[in-house]
């Protein structure tokens, strides 16, 4: 595959590690930690019923979705794409994921994730990249001009939290959300499929980051890439490796329901800040669709 070289922005700390190390400080001091009756209190940002793995699993979540067409004549920075939202707006704001698909191939071959992860409570914006040879540098580009779009410009910017936002992407897409998440340290989750990258090294990713690779990947094998990835990521930034059992490189494009249920429950998690998914990540998943989990448990 073709060569690329980029550079990034310095990696800025996160507000919520900030916290951690400032709580630590204190403490270290022997300073007085005054905690608010209401810390122990549900997320601001839980949206939708008690998750169960049988939500997590179907084909929809609890929240009826539909869907605008964002042409490429009316963005600037990537190549339109479609929109997949919440139609309800009584439970308040959404978080917003960009995810972009894998070299020469359009969002039509990931489009099932999008009705998928709206329906938990999200707005989704499946891009269209410049061009399907764009380099994971590019399309890690294209993601954050995708969110900044959602947020900003797009006809539903007044039901997202822009506060809450994440990526992913398969295979180059994949790759490309790791170089978005190293270059905007403030996403709250970065999920990549199969990702592809020539760099192998992501210790500057401060994001959470679920990397989801297949066991027979000969484009981008997981020794090569997706364990490589996850095992240069900081521990303190949070992470999972998940393998599935048997998959080729190409496992995001049809509907894949181990891949789902641990992305839905990885976003829900750390976009909104829900504690009640750390059931699904912390063991994590098993079973025969399964060849391997890791993870840096526990997250709360």
């Amino acid at each position: 595959m073709p060569t690329t070289t980029r550079s990034r922005t310095p990696v800025r700390t996160p507000v919520r590690a900030l916290a951690r190390l400032a709580v630590a400080a204190l403490l270290a001091t022997g300073g007085a930690l005054a905690v608010p009756a209401a810390a122990n209190a549900a997320s601001p940002y839980e949206r939708g019923p008690a998750p169960t793995s049988a939500i997590l699993e179907a084909s929809r979540g609890p929240f009826a979705t539909s869907s605008i067409n964002v042409s490429s004549l009316s963005v600037t920075g990537f190549g339109g794409g479609v929109i997949y939202y919440p139609t309800s707006t009584a439970e308040g704001t959404f978080g917003a994921v960009a995810i972009s698909p894998g070299y020469t191939a359009s969002w039509s071959s990931l489009s099932w994730l999008g009705p998928r992860i709206a329906s938990h409570g999200f707005v989704v914006i499946g891009i269209e990249t410049n061009t399907r040879l764009d380099q994971p540098d590019s399309r890690g580009r294209q993601l954050l001009a995708a969110l900044d779009y959602l947020t900003e410009r797009s006809s539903v910017r007044g039901r997202i939290d822009s506060s809450r936002l994440a990526v992913a992407g398969h295979s180059m897409g994949g790759g490309g959300s790791l170089e978005a998440a190293a270059a905007r340290p403030s996403l709250q989750a970065a999920v990549p499929l199969a990702p592809w990258n020539l760099d192998k090294t992501w210790s500057e990713v401060r994001v959470p980051t679920l990397i989801i690779g297949g066991e027979t990947d000969s484009v981008a094998p997981v020794a090569t890439h997706s364990i490589p990835f996850y095992n240069s990521i900081p521990a303190s930034s949070e992470k999972a490796y998940l393998e599935l059992d048997g998959a080729s490189h190409f496992f995001p494009q049809t509907t894949n329901t181990p891949t789902a249920k641990q992305m839905v429950a990885w976003l829900k998690r750390f976009v909104d800040d829900d504690t009640r998914y750390e059931q699904f990540l912390c063991p994590g998943p098993s079973g025969s669709a399964i060849q391997e989990y890791r993870n840096t448990c526990p997250s709360a």
